[in-house]
């Protein structure tokens, strides 16, 4: 019986052989290592990777497409809201090697962010990530300072990630064909992050590009003050122009 797209799961199967292919040859897949899959769907990227891995473990939320995983005897089947999904505590089985999971996965585009945000939080239990993303979500995520798509999304996760964008995905790739381009992006966890209170990191960079077009004393400026922060910090400047590194040292310096 024919799997019908859901709108409510954002579900765009991918359908394109070729782009399934440079997909795989991205992710590098061994044979024996941890890997999580998100949203593996039709299992059309989950059935090349298990061939190449010999066990995969994978993450639904559509009940339907999870009892058809449940099938194949090479998958943990995960049923639930990734979001809600602890990866600190996802078991191997014998057969995998010892070490960090690497998680890969076709995003659904309308919780993309929140999903990216709730692995920032399982970082330490993960060797890299592969997702095929939103272009737009993806331009933001590798961003530059001094452009139109530097962020928040930019400085919290080029913060604790090296990332890349390593293929273009256009619509017709998929089945229903979504009405914007995607792309696929590695994303590799620092080795030595610097260290800080996330939670503090977090709420000064949404501070800073509340009002992207002021100069930040405007908006983060103010914040310093109220925080008694007496450091040196040009505030004489807009959110976008700040480097990462500039800042993480600024949170670094807050007490």
């Amino acid at each position: 019986m024919k799997h019908i797209a859901r709108k409510r799961f954002g579900q765009h199967f991918l359908s394109d052989a070729g782009i399934i292919d440079a997909i795989v040859r991205a992710i590098a897949p061994q044979a024996g290592q941890r890997m999580v899959e998100i949203g593996p769907g039709l299992a059309a990227l989950t059935q090349p990777l298990v061939e190449r891995l010999g066990h995969l473990t994978v993450i639904e939320l559509d009940r339907d497409l999870a009892q058809r995983l449940r099938a194949h005897g090479q998958l943990t089947v995960i049923e639930s809201d990734v979001l809600k999904v602890d990866f600190s505590r996802i078991e191997a089985v014998p057969s995998q090697a010892a070490g960090k999971w690497r998680v890969v996965g076709n995003l659904p585009y309308n919780i993309s962010t929140p999903i990216l945000f709730h692995l920032l939080g399982y970082v330490d239990f993960i060797e890299d990530q592969h997702f095929m993303l939103q272009k737009e979500v993806i331009d933001r995520m590798v961003a530059q300072p001094s452009t139109s798509a530097y962020g928040r999304l930019s400085v919290m996760l080029q913060w604790r990630y090296a990332m890349e964008d390593v293929l273009f995905v256009p619509p017709e790739s998929f089945d229903p064909p979504p009405r914007v381009d995607s792309a696929v992006v590695r994303m590799v966890p620092w080795e030595q992050p610097a260290e800080l209170d996330v939670q503090l990191l977090s709420e000064l960079v949404q501070v800073a590009f509340s009002q992207r077009r002021k100069l930040l004393r405007h908006t983060l400026g103010r914040w310093l003050e109220e925080k008694g922060f007496s450091g040196d910090f040009d505030v004489q400047r807009r959110a976008e122009e700040v480097p990462v590194a500039q800042y993480t040292a600024l949170a670094q310096q807050i007490r």
